[in-house]
């Protein structure tokens, strides 16, 4: 299993809920961690490819990037 983290501008548990949704519907994603105090989203699951991930995370409307 692979493990992509990012940072991820959330305000509140509605942006937990938009990022949760459309993490969850990328293509392998098992599981998605979110932690709303760190900004960071940790999304689980087989052969992610960072890039894909955070691109498709962005498509929440959030600023996203890859966690550092």
């Amino acid at each position: 299993m692979s493990e992509v983290a990012l940072k991820v501008a959330m305000a509140c548990e509605g942006c937990v809920g938009a990022v949760r949704r459309v993490a969850e519907k990328l293509p392998g994603v098992q599981a998605v961690d979110i932690d709303l105090a760190a900004q960071k989203v940790l999304v689980k699951g087989a052969n992610l490819d960072p890039a894909a991930v955070k691109e498709g995370v962005a498509k929440s409307g959030k600023a996203t990037e890859l966690w550092q």
